[in-house]
């Protein structure tokens, strides 16, 4: 995947339709990607000294950041909830016992809670977003990708960010956000609903969720949530740039989720987010992978580190990545 990060592709031809920018077959020929970063910006990375990843602790919120978790859950009333299901979902209540110890599910009470969903037909490649946080047009794509269970390589374009946002209007031919590069058909293009429906189309059932089709209201819905926020994860903090993506398993409507995204958009750190919204199989992925479930949960391959816990994340971030 460092690949993407450190070059885009030359495009053999390009013309546009309506709201969309169609590329032809992608060829060999490798653009210089990083806009306006020198090479020293692509040093090592190291882990802070005498780091050890915290222990999940599930629902635990530490201390000095319930305002965060407050302000960050706000979008989950006036969304109503939006991103938190993937499409299709379905829950089974069933006794504890009837559920292998090897198998995902959450439980309560001797219960536990079979979750399933019926997605779509799976992208090869994970389809790239040019956006940042602090955007309700943005948010509505990262809704979303929620519920359709995508995954998705993220350039954040804080504010000021010197790398993603000149690229966009190298890429596109004007900086506005969100935009949207899908390597699998070769389309890329502007406008959230625009975006949405492309999305939809190809990697869902075709249906706009109704929280996503009305309009204005879903615009205006999707600017108050920021509110909670006061414009967190709009504005870039100088950083080094990594040379290869964070992998985050996150998703759009959990609040501990949000303020791990907000310092990764700040920091201008480029990221495949695994999406695992309720209902998601790749929960069952995680599990396998790391024998917990529990989001979000960070991956640096430029230092090896794999941690849980929402607030050391961001903590971890800030000490390895800002200058």
């Amino acid at each position: 995947m460092s690949g993407i990060l450190n070059s885009y592709p030359a495009t053999a031809s390009i013309f546009r339709l309506p709201s969309v920018r169609r590329q032809g077959t992608r060829t060999g020929t490798n653009r210089v990607f990083f806009a306006s970063t020198g090479s020293d910006s692509l040093t090592s990375i190291s882990p802070p000294s005498n780091f050890k990843a915290p222990e999940p602790k599930p629902f635990f919120v530490r201390p000095d950041k319930i305002l965060d978790i407050i302000g960050s859950s706000l979008p989950l009333i006036l969304r109503l909830g939006t991103g938190a299901l993937v499409s299709g979902y379905s829950v089974q209540i069933v006794a504890a016992n009837e559920v292998p110890s090897d198998q995902y599910a959450t439980g309560f009470a001797g219960f536990k809670f079979k979750e399933t969903s019926k997605i779509g037909p799976r992208p090869e490649k994970p389809i790239e977003i040019y956006e940042f946080e602090g955007c309700p047009f943005c948010r509505k794509v990262r809704e979303i990708v929620a519920v359709l269970d995508l995954d998705v390589l993220y350039y954040p374009c804080p504010k000021n960010g010197p790398n993603f946002r000149p690229k966009v209007l190298e890429m596109g031919g004007k900086q506005q956000f969100p935009y949207m590069v899908d390597p699998n058909t070769g389309v890329s293009m502007y406008e959230s609903d625009d975006i949405i429906r492309y999305l939809v189309g190809k990697y869902g059932d075709g249906n706009v969720p109704l929280m996503l089709s009305l309009g204005l209201l879903t615009t205006l819905t999707a600017g108050f949530a920021m509110i909670g926020r006061m414009g967190k994860g709009s504005s870039y903090t100088p950083s080094k740039l990594p040379p290869k993506p964070l992998e985050i398993w996150a998703y759009e409507a959990s609040p501990f989720c949000k303020v791990v995204r907000e310092s990764l958009v700040e920091l201008e750190i480029p990221h495949i987010l695994h999406s695992c919204a309720r209902g998601s199989p790749k929960r069952q992925v995680l599990y396998e992978k790391v024998g917990h479930f529990q989001a979000p949960f960070l991956e640096d391959p430029n230092t090896g580190i794999q941690m849980f816990e929402s607030a050391e994340i961001v903590e971890y971030l800030k000490i390895t990545y800002a200058l």
